[in-house]
């Protein structure tokens, strides 16, 4: 890792203050290293439309730590699926932050785990490791059932079925938690049926307002109350062709 970089850090440095998360110098030029790792690929494969670096660093790094405020236990030793990771959001950045955590990042697109593998490598991230495929097929593997004390996702499907691509993955007494956008009350009254079929419980919804932006973030806290009904989740497809 040897980037030169020149940028303005105030909107970085502010964002992670405002989270109350602690950083050093090494921590801040991994992020920044990724940064221009996902800009330069995407030169060459669609990762995201924000290359702006003020724009990327609320949009994509302070939008994924805000994890921050709804479970402050990601800094000790937890073990962390993040389903659908796509160009590695959330969990590179809290990877790089939270280093005594482990990180399992799920994509079904193996040209975004290979970049993400690019990044690992890169960045000398000992605490991340990656698998290409579909959620339903590896919650239904026992190397990953039930096993991860936390699941993360950023994806755009609706909870009842977030729900059944994520709470398979999470051990009892666990939980998961989809980044939504701030109106989510119909939508958690939708999968409250689907989360309770799978072994969860809601618990609460977080709402993080996004530092130096106009918008705000939900978190929804889902907890693993009991194990998930072997026969979930269904078969690859499924879920989104007859949500719960």
């Amino acid at each position: 890792m040897s980037s030169k970089y020149n940028y303005d850090l105030t909107k970085l440095q502010n964002g992670l203050d405002s989270l109350d998360i602690s950083y050093d110098d090494d921590k801040l030029d991994k992020l920044i290293f990724f940064y221009e790792m996902v800009v330069e690929k995407n030169k060459v494969m669609n990762l995201t439309g924000i290359t702006d670096f003020d724009e990327f660093v609320e949009k994509h790094f302070i939008d994924s730590l805000i994890l921050a405020k709804a479970y402050p236990d990601i800094s000790k030793n937890k073990f962390v699926i993040d389903v659908g990771t796509g160009a590695g959001f959330p969990g590179i950045p809290l990877s790089i932050i939270y280093n005594n955590s482990r990180f399992v990042l799920l994509d079904s697109l193996n040209k975004r785990i290979n970049f993400i593998n690019e990044v690992i490598s890169s960045l000398s991230l000992r605490n991340v490791e990656t698998i290409s495929g579909r959620a339903e097929d590896y919650a239904r593997n026992p190397l990953y059932r039930e096993q991860f004390d936390l699941c993360v996702t950023r994806a755009v499907a609706e909870i009842n079925l977030l729900s059944e691509y994520s709470l398979p993955f999470v051990k009892v007494k666990g939980q998961c938690i989809p980044y939504k956008s701030s109106d989510i009350d119909d939508e958690i009254e939708n999968g409250r049926n689907a989360i309770s079929i799978l072994g969860g419980e809601f618990d609460k919804v977080v709402k993080v307002q996004i530092p130096n932006a106009d918008y705000e973030r939900s978190l929804v806290v889902i907890n693993k109350v009991e194990p998930t009904p072997d026969k979930y989740p269904r078969k690859a497809g499924m879920p989104k062709k007859k949500p719960l």
